[in-house]
Protein backbone atom coordinates (compact mmCIF):
# COMPACT_ATOMS: atom_id res chain seq x y z
CA UNK A 1 0.00 0.00 0.00
CA UNK A 2 1.38 3.40 -1.02
CA UNK A 3 1.32 6.35 1.32
CA UNK A 4 -0.05 9.60 -0.11
CA UNK A 5 2.69 12.26 0.00
CA UNK A 6 2.08 15.33 2.14
CA UNK A 7 3.68 18.77 1.74
CA UNK A 8 6.10 20.02 4.42
CA UNK A 9 4.42 21.64 7.43
CA UNK A 10 6.28 24.94 7.02
CA UNK A 11 4.57 25.52 3.64
CA UNK A 12 1.03 25.22 5.00
CA UNK A 13 -1.13 28.22 5.89
CA UNK A 14 1.34 30.72 4.46
CA UNK A 15 -1.04 32.73 2.24
CA UNK A 16 -0.26 36.43 2.53
CA UNK A 17 3.04 35.88 4.34
CA UNK A 18 6.62 35.86 3.14
CA UNK A 19 8.06 32.34 3.22
CA UNK A 20 11.88 32.02 3.01
CA UNK A 21 11.63 28.84 0.93
CA UNK A 22 8.23 28.85 -0.84
CA UNK A 23 9.31 26.07 -3.22
CA UNK A 24 10.43 22.65 -2.00
CA UNK A 25 11.50 19.79 -4.30
CA UNK A 26 9.37 16.67 -3.83
CA UNK A 27 11.11 13.49 -5.02
CA UNK A 28 8.60 11.53 -2.95
CA UNK A 29 5.84 12.91 -5.19
CA UNK A 30 7.58 11.69 -8.33
CA UNK A 31 8.06 8.23 -6.79
CA UNK A 32 4.39 8.11 -5.75
CA UNK A 33 3.13 9.32 -9.14
CA UNK A 34 5.17 6.70 -10.99
CA UNK A 35 4.17 3.90 -8.63
CA UNK A 36 0.49 4.93 -8.74
CA UNK A 37 -0.16 5.90 -12.38
CA UNK A 38 2.83 5.12 -14.63
CA UNK A 39 4.64 1.88 -13.72
CA UNK A 40 3.52 -1.48 -15.16
CA UNK A 41 2.16 -2.65 -11.80
CA UNK A 42 0.64 0.71 -10.80
CA UNK A 43 -2.74 0.27 -9.03
CA UNK A 44 -4.27 3.21 -10.96
CA UNK A 45 -2.33 2.59 -14.18
CA UNK A 46 -3.25 4.89 -17.07
CA UNK A 47 -1.89 3.84 -20.48
CA UNK A 48 -1.88 7.50 -21.55
CA UNK A 49 1.21 7.96 -19.35
CA UNK A 50 3.33 5.19 -20.91
CA UNK A 51 5.70 7.67 -22.61
CA UNK A 52 6.54 9.14 -19.20
CA UNK A 53 8.44 5.99 -18.30
CA UNK A 54 11.22 7.47 -20.43
CA UNK A 55 10.80 11.02 -19.07
CA UNK A 56 12.52 12.77 -16.18
CA UNK A 57 10.00 14.47 -13.92
CA UNK A 58 10.60 17.16 -11.33
CA UNK A 59 7.92 17.85 -8.69
CA UNK A 60 7.70 20.91 -6.44
CA UNK A 61 5.52 21.84 -3.48
CA UNK A 62 4.66 25.56 -3.53
CA UNK A 63 3.30 27.94 -0.87
CA UNK A 64 2.55 30.88 -3.21
CA UNK A 65 -1.13 31.35 -4.24
CA UNK A 66 -1.70 31.63 -7.97
CA UNK A 67 -4.59 32.51 -10.27
CA UNK A 68 -5.15 32.66 -14.00
CA UNK A 69 -8.10 34.15 -15.87
CA UNK A 70 -10.06 34.58 -12.62
CA UNK A 71 -9.55 30.95 -11.56
CA UNK A 72 -7.34 29.61 -8.79
CA UNK A 73 -4.36 27.59 -9.98
CA UNK A 74 -3.46 24.64 -7.74
CA UNK A 75 -1.22 22.71 -10.15
CA UNK A 76 0.98 23.46 -13.12
CA UNK A 77 2.98 21.34 -15.55
CA UNK A 78 5.59 22.86 -17.85
CA UNK A 79 8.56 22.07 -20.01
CA UNK A 80 11.64 24.03 -18.99
CA UNK A 81 12.13 27.26 -20.90
CA UNK A 82 15.05 29.17 -19.44
CA UNK A 83 14.64 32.92 -19.98
CA UNK A 84 17.04 35.84 -20.21
CA UNK A 85 20.70 36.23 -21.07
CA UNK A 86 23.51 33.74 -20.66
CA UNK A 87 24.06 34.41 -16.95
CA UNK A 88 20.34 34.45 -16.19
CA UNK A 89 19.85 31.09 -17.91
CA UNK A 90 22.88 29.64 -16.14
CA UNK A 91 21.50 30.81 -12.79
CA UNK A 92 18.12 29.21 -13.47
CA UNK A 93 19.80 26.02 -14.61
CA UNK A 94 21.91 25.91 -11.43
CA UNK A 95 18.78 26.35 -9.27
CA UNK A 96 16.87 23.54 -10.99
CA UNK A 97 19.85 21.18 -11.00
CA UNK A 98 20.29 21.96 -7.31
CA UNK A 99 16.73 20.80 -6.72
CA UNK A 100 16.72 17.65 -8.86
CA UNK A 101 20.32 16.85 -9.78
CA UNK A 102 19.46 17.30 -13.47
CA UNK A 103 17.18 19.30 -15.75
CA UNK A 104 13.86 17.40 -15.90
CA UNK A 105 11.85 17.00 -19.09
CA UNK A 106 8.78 18.24 -17.22
CA UNK A 107 8.39 20.35 -14.09
CA UNK A 108 5.19 19.91 -12.05
CA UNK A 109 4.28 22.35 -9.25
CA UNK A 110 1.47 21.71 -6.74
CA UNK A 111 0.02 24.22 -4.28
CA UNK A 112 0.78 22.89 -0.82
CA UNK A 113 -2.40 23.98 1.01
CA UNK A 114 -4.74 22.54 -1.60
CA UNK A 115 -2.76 19.31 -1.92
CA UNK A 116 -2.83 18.87 1.85
CA UNK A 117 -6.56 19.54 2.31
CA UNK A 118 -8.17 17.91 -0.74
CA UNK A 119 -9.69 14.44 -0.69
CA UNK A 120 -7.77 11.37 -1.83
CA UNK A 121 -9.68 11.38 -5.13
CA UNK A 122 -9.04 15.11 -5.50
CA UNK A 123 -5.33 14.56 -4.92
CA UNK A 124 -5.17 11.74 -7.47
CA UNK A 125 -7.10 13.90 -9.93
CA UNK A 126 -4.73 16.84 -9.39
CA UNK A 127 -1.55 14.83 -9.91
CA UNK A 128 -2.86 12.90 -12.89
CA UNK A 129 -4.25 16.06 -14.48
CA UNK A 130 -0.75 17.55 -14.51
CA UNK A 131 0.75 14.28 -15.78
CA UNK A 132 -1.68 14.37 -18.72
CA UNK A 133 -0.30 17.79 -19.68
CA UNK A 134 3.12 16.10 -20.02
CA UNK A 135 2.53 14.73 -23.46
CA UNK A 136 4.28 13.11 -26.40
CA UNK A 137 4.57 14.99 -29.71
CA UNK A 138 2.65 13.61 -32.69
CA UNK A 139 3.37 13.64 -36.40
CA UNK A 140 1.07 14.97 -39.14
CA UNK A 141 -0.84 11.66 -39.12
CA UNK A 142 -1.44 11.84 -35.37
CA UNK A 143 1.08 9.12 -34.50
CA UNK A 144 3.46 9.44 -31.52
CA UNK A 145 6.88 10.83 -32.44
CA UNK A 146 10.18 9.25 -31.36
CA UNK A 147 13.75 10.51 -31.57
CA UNK A 148 15.71 8.99 -34.48
CA UNK A 149 18.89 9.20 -32.40
CA UNK A 150 17.71 7.63 -29.13
CA UNK A 151 14.42 5.95 -30.02
CA UNK A 152 12.84 7.66 -27.01
CA UNK A 153 9.61 9.71 -27.12
CA UNK A 154 9.76 13.34 -28.18
CA UNK A 155 7.99 15.25 -25.44
CA UNK A 156 5.53 18.11 -25.81
CA UNK A 157 2.95 19.94 -23.74
CA UNK A 158 -0.60 18.63 -24.14
CA UNK A 159 -3.64 20.92 -23.92
CA UNK A 160 -7.01 20.17 -22.37
CA UNK A 161 -9.42 17.98 -24.31
CA UNK A 162 -12.28 20.41 -23.59
CA UNK A 163 -12.25 24.23 -23.55
CA UNK A 164 -15.80 25.54 -23.12
CA UNK A 165 -18.00 27.76 -20.94
CA UNK A 166 -20.72 26.19 -18.80
CA UNK A 167 -23.23 28.77 -20.06
CA UNK A 168 -22.61 27.76 -23.70
CA UNK A 169 -23.60 24.16 -22.92
CA UNK A 170 -26.57 25.37 -20.84
CA UNK A 171 -27.80 27.69 -23.61
CA UNK A 172 -27.03 25.70 -26.76
CA UNK A 173 -26.67 22.08 -25.67
CA UNK A 174 -23.82 19.60 -25.41
CA UNK A 175 -23.68 18.94 -29.14
CA UNK A 176 -22.84 22.58 -29.85
CA UNK A 177 -20.03 22.77 -27.31
CA UNK A 178 -16.44 23.16 -28.47
CA UNK A 179 -14.04 20.27 -29.01
CA UNK A 180 -14.78 17.11 -27.06
CA UNK A 181 -17.47 18.60 -24.80
CA UNK A 182 -19.96 15.88 -25.74
CA UNK A 183 -17.38 13.17 -25.00
CA UNK A 184 -16.71 14.73 -21.59
CA UNK A 185 -20.41 14.79 -20.72
CA UNK A 186 -20.77 11.18 -21.86
CA UNK A 187 -17.85 10.18 -19.64
CA UNK A 188 -19.34 12.10 -16.70
CA UNK A 189 -22.59 10.16 -17.05
CA UNK A 190 -20.80 6.82 -16.70
CA UNK A 191 -19.50 5.29 -13.49
CA UNK A 192 -15.86 6.27 -12.79
CA UNK A 193 -13.23 3.81 -14.02
CA UNK A 194 -11.29 4.29 -10.79
CA UNK A 195 -13.42 3.28 -7.83
CA UNK A 196 -13.19 4.31 -4.18
CA UNK A 197 -11.46 1.07 -3.20
CA UNK A 198 -8.76 1.61 -5.83
CA UNK A 199 -8.07 5.12 -4.56
CA UNK A 200 -7.97 3.96 -0.96
CA UNK A 201 -5.37 1.36 -1.88
CA UNK A 202 -3.25 3.84 -3.79
CA UNK A 203 -3.35 6.55 -1.14
CA UNK A 204 -3.08 4.38 1.94
CA UNK A 205 -6.28 5.69 3.50
CA UNK A 206 -9.89 4.59 3.39
CA UNK A 207 -13.34 5.54 4.59
CA UNK A 208 -13.05 9.18 3.54
CA UNK A 209 -15.65 10.99 1.46
CA UNK A 210 -14.30 11.22 -2.08
CA UNK A 211 -14.97 13.99 -4.57
CA UNK A 212 -13.53 14.13 -8.07
CA UNK A 213 -12.44 17.56 -9.37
Amino acid sequence: MLSRPRPPEHLLGQEGTVTPTPFVPAPELEAWARATFIDDDAPLLNEEHMHLRDATLGFLWCAIPNARQMNAVVGQAEMLSLQGGKWSKARQEMQIEGWFGRLPDFLITLHADYADQCSDAGFCSLVEHELLHCGQAKDVWGQPRFSKQTGKPIFSMRGHDVEEFVSIVARYGVGNGAGQTAALVEAANRAPIVCEADIAGACGTCGRRLTII
